[in-house]
């Protein structure tokens, strides 16, 4: 029969020898006595569990007194000389005092584990990140796939340009799709879409005008003709969704390049940032019908979309002024309008954009220079956002253009994350209504706190 477990006290004698651990009877212990006998006696048998096994049930080799865990190897006790001797073990020294915290070794792995997965920037961790292609779940277009690759990694940026991959991906996908027995192709092919939207959304955080085109195309579905045969449904689709690429994007594009590019006038100086594909053909258009204007290029990283523009703007024989958005002060009291495109309007008349915008719209404010957006009414959204802290998204990280100097290697002059460096690229920021003049769309020259009546001015809502 075992003996009845005890707990360890240690004896100072008087006439100086080392202290000396003597059993304390159970049945003597006090409540907070047994309760740390029993948490001493679990720790022992877990960190038993932990050592290699050697023997019958698991047993160590050395078979430590489960009440001496804190220092297991210091205490080369035999479980048959507790047996024999009661008397010997009790005159053993101990070599920490009872009230020390046990070192749960298991469990502090874990712990610094998931302190290390969890490290950063967490007030920012709603942000969507940059990731790379996950594993598809079901079946995937491949397609999709290829279009997902292209998200990820950056290479389709913008709204209008993003929308349009997407909308052109559905079509093939819904070209190659077949609607199985016993169902109808408007109940079944959401269904199938379905998989495909979520590969996309994995990839890159949705933007709004890719919202509001597929909620558009899950209309067109639902109401399909049960009737038509699944080839002719299929075609009527696609030709629905070329109508709504060239109804809301095409077409409103030249119509607010006309609206628009009537504003400029010979001899005025057009600040805009970064790279809007709208202001850009407003740009030009201007320049194609004879008039003599200059344009300033605001840009700043890490994305550095302006270069891109002052490229096209520069070959196509427009004189540009190339800077970065520091620099803005400096040439701001020499601008006539300030051009800028939008992500995405909201109905209290905020422009979610390029991040920088915000900066640009109350830097021309104060030096009263009008700020025209130029926007498609399909990047209209019904919510209200106040800030650009709520939702967001980042960019990648280090820079995607050759940097200066040019005499290090590219490996030396990007950025990445380190222990103790942790780099934030937000994307987008929120520009108040209060900071813009205008909006042009293509129903029309809309003041910011009238965004809210475009869904009229369309007959519907969107």
């Amino acid at each position: 029969m075992a003996p009845a477990a005890t707990l360890d006290v240690q004896v100072q004698p008087s006439n100086g020898e080392p202290s000396r651990t003597l059993p304390k009877p159970q049945k003597e212990m006090t409540k907070a006595e047994r309760r740390e006998l029993q948490e001493r006696q679990r720790a022992a048998k877990a960190t038993k569990q932990a050592a290699v096994p050697n023997g019958v049930n698991g047993k160590t080799a050395n078979n430590k007194k489960p009440t001496e865990v804190t220092q297991p190897s210091n205490v080369p006790a035999q479980r048959k000389e507790r047996r024999a001797s009661r008397a010997a073990d009790t005159a053993r020294p101990t070599p920490a005092p009872v009230n020390k915290p046990l070192q749960k070794v298991p469990l502090v792995a874990a712990a610094d584990a998931s302190v290390e997965k969890a490290r950063g920037l967490r007030i920012f961790a709603h942000f969507g990140l940059p990731k790379p292609a996950s594993i598809a779940k079901g079946e995937i277009h491949p397609t999709i796939v290829r279009l997902a690759l292209q998200f990820s990694n950056f290479k389709i940026t913008g709204a209008n340009a993003r929308c349009i991959a997407t909308l052109t991906a559905f079509k093939t996908v819904i070209q190659d799709y077949s609607t199985p027995p016993h169902t109808t192709l408007s109940r079944h092919l959401m269904t199938h879409l379905s998989p495909q939207i979520s590969h996309l959304v994995a990839a890159r955080p949705m933007a709004i005008t890719m919202g509001n085109a597929i909620r558009q195309l899950k209309l067109e579905i639902s109401g399909s003709d049960i009737d038509l045969p699944e080839q002719d449904a299929k075609n009527a689709l696609c030709s629905k969704i070329d109508h709504y690429i060239r109804d809301r994007i095409i077409m409103a594009d030249q119509v607010i390049q006309e609206t628009a590019g009537s504003k400029i006038k010979d001899g005025d100086v057009i600040l805009t940032y970064a790279r809007s594909s709208v202001v850009e053909k407003v740009l030009l258009d201007a320049h194609t019908e004879g008039r003599d204007f200059s344009v300033i290029i605001v840009d700043s990283r890490p994305m550095l979309e302006g270069k891109r523009l002052l490229s096209i703007l520069s070959a196509a024989g427009i004189q540009c002024t190339y800077l970065l958005l520091p620099a803005l002060g400096s040439v701001i009291n020499e601008v006539s309008t300030v051009l800028v495109g939008a992500h995405s309007i909201h109905s209290n008349g905020s422009v979610f954009s390029r991040a920088g915008t915000a900066l640009v719209a109350m830097m021309a404010k104060r030096h009263s220079v009008p700020v025209v957006v130029c926007c498609e009414t399909y990047k209209f959204s019904e919510g209200v956002q106040l800030d650009s802290f709520t939702k967001n998204e980042l960019a990648p990280i280090g820079d995607m253009f050759s940097s200066f100097p040019l005499t290090k290697p590219r490996d030396a002059l990007t950025l990445q994350n380190r222990p103790n460096l942790e780099i934030l690229n937000p994307l987008y920021d929120l520009t108040p209504p209060s900071c813009i003049t205008a909006v042009v769309t293509e129903v029309g020259v809309i003041p910011p706190n009238s965004i809210s009546s475009i869904p009229l001015a369309l007959g519907r809502l969107l």
